[in-house]
């Protein structure tokens, strides 16, 4: 079997290279700072949240999956289950508890500190998909391995799980547009650009909405979805008011101080 890494990889690297040529051809609007200071501390932090990810779980989620089902912990590892039952299944319990742990992060005033060096980006793209502090980066990945361990889930399942995130992710932070009716229709069941963007809207009820990462259904499911923002997509204001300032969107050392300051010129 090929190395989990190396898929997860590959698909990350396939979807950030469509996606940016997508944004690069047919941009949604203008970034309204400097890209390259942007993507410089976007991808910054990414390669530290990677770090991060890898100093706690050097052989990865796929490890500790292979760990339960060798010691059988967990749900799945005390039934008698079809792969065809356990790994969907697990699939969407995974996605399920990520809207779960995103809503989290935006009600605990804690957690929002550090979640805000996300929504602080003043423009959306691919590599706002990815961008996540670090000590996000570790409390979410804490949240996955409880996850995998109680739910004993399939490695399949974790391989899956991991590649949906990431790819979704960069896909519905995209600076695209879809025509309307493919849109419509599409986020009846994913999460689209139009939809995702209305999260990121400095209107504090629109970011507390619209939470989904991959499927749709959890944000119609527990009332937190919204279709249209009051403006329109095109009137959307995105980012943070209190960071409306380049220093403090764009620049890497603000971004990493950003959770230990109650405010922006602190």
């Amino acid at each position: 079997m090929i190395n989990d890494t190396w898929i997860r990889l590959g698909v990350f690297i396939s979807v950030l290279v469509i996606m940016m040529l997508w944004e690069y051809l047919r941009p949604n609007r203008l970034s309204p700072v400097s890209t390259g200071k942007r993507w410089f501390s976007n991808f910054f932090l990414v390669l530290l949240g990677s770090l991060v990810a890898r100093l706690m779980v050097p052989t990865g989620l796929a490890a500790m999956a292979i760990y339960a089902q060798n010691d059988q912990i967990g749900l799945w590892n005390q039934i008698s289950v079809s792969l065809w039952v356990s790994v969907p299944v697990s699939v969407l319990l995974f996605d399920c508890l990520i809207y779960w742990q995103h809503r989290l992060f935006h009600r605990v005033p804690m957690f929002w500190r550090i979640h805000r060096v996300h929504h602080a980006d003043p423009h959306l793209d691919a590599s706002t998909g990815l961008r996540f502090h670090p000590i996000e980066i570790a409390l979410s990945l804490i949240v996955k391995i409880a996850a995998v361990l109680l739910l004993g889930a399939p490695v399949l399942a974790i391989l899956i799980f991991e590649v949906l995130l990431n790819a979704t992710s960069i896909f519905n932070h995209s600076n695209i547009k879809l025509p309307t009716k493919l849109d419509k229709l599409l986020k009846i069941f994913i999460v689209t650009q139009a939809m995702h963007r209305i999260h990121h809207s400095q209107v504090v009820h629109e970011t507390d909405s619209n939470f989904g990462f991959n499927l749709s259904i959890w944000d119609r499911l527990f009332g937190s979805y919204i279709e249209d923002a009051a403006n329109g997509d095109e009137g959307i204001k995105l980012g943070l008011k209190e960071y409306a300032s380049p220093q403090t969107n764009t620049n890497l050392k603000a971004l990493l101080l950003m959770p230990f300051r109650q405010k922006p010129n602190q």
